[in-house]
């Protein structure tokens, strides 16, 4: 059984009830349905509570993929002797202000990458900060220009939506693509894009914002040159 990804329907959603299918050799729980995003394409895992009718938790410390084929997500607890059992139901939790840091990141960072439209070699994701690798010439990037220009993309309050493609469709437009390191999740047949309102499109599985004015007042903290080419650029939430 496929864990049905509910974060994909509604990033915002803390609570839900879901069914225990599976406790895997290491005590990882798998639930029917989840709200935790797994760790994947630089953003952290989700953490949070499963919370049994008898008032019983099990702390959950991260979540992640089962295995390579992306179908069903493991929450790992914190303490492997409080475990659920398989079929009971629990009420999942979601640790919100870590998620919506994590949403107000990930968001600033597509828009960075329209800033600096440069192919991207890597990131990641923490709470409260970010950062993008850029393939970037020789040149100097002055870190409140950048800031200035970002922020103005955030203040228009642009929305933020999602569609679908085929992978075919993708295929045929390779361009949407803008991270060199990190291919968008396949196999289900269908693409997720994000679309920051006339300015920026690109596949992507992570959690996202609604309007880029919740993003609020970022900063660029510290450009590195990491290699010839290379140029990390870190962000952070102020």
């Amino acid at each position: 059984m496929n864990t049905e990804l509910l974060f994909r329907t509604d990033a915002y959603q803390t609570t839900a009830t879901a069914q225990v299918v599976a406790i895997t050799e290491q005590g990882g729980i798998i639930l029917d349905r989840t709200l935790f995003y797994p760790t994947g394409g630089g953003q952290p895992g989700d953490k949070g509570v499963l919370r049994l009718s008898d008032g019983r938790e099990t702390l959950i410390a991260t979540t992640v993929w089962e295995d390579t084929t992306h179908t069903r997500v493991v929450h790992v607890p914190i303490d492997m002797n409080a475990l659920p059992a398989v079929g009971d139901s629990v009420e999942m939790q979601l640790d919100w202000d870590t998620r919506y840091s994590h949403m107000r990141v990930h968001t600033a960072l597509h828009l960075l990458s329209v800033v600096l439209p440069y192919a991207v070699t890597g990131g990641s994701i923490s709470a409260g900060e970010g950062r993008l690798d850029f393939d970037i010439p020789d040149s100097i990037l002055d870190k409140d220009q950048i800031t200035a220009e970002l922020q103005a993309l955030i203040d228009q309050d642009l929305a933020v939506t999602e569609t679908w493609i085929s992978d075919a469709e993708l295929d045929a437009n390779p361009e949407l693509v803008k991270t060199m390191s990190v291919q968008p999740p396949r196999g289900s047949g269908q693409i997720r894009l994000i679309n920051v309102q006339g300015v920026d499109l690109q596949p992507c599985g992570g959690t996202h914002l609604k309007r880029t004015s919740e993003i609020g007042q970022i900063l660029i903290t510290k450009i590195e040159k990491k290699g010839k080419l290379n140029r990390r650029v870190r962000l952070a939430l102020v």
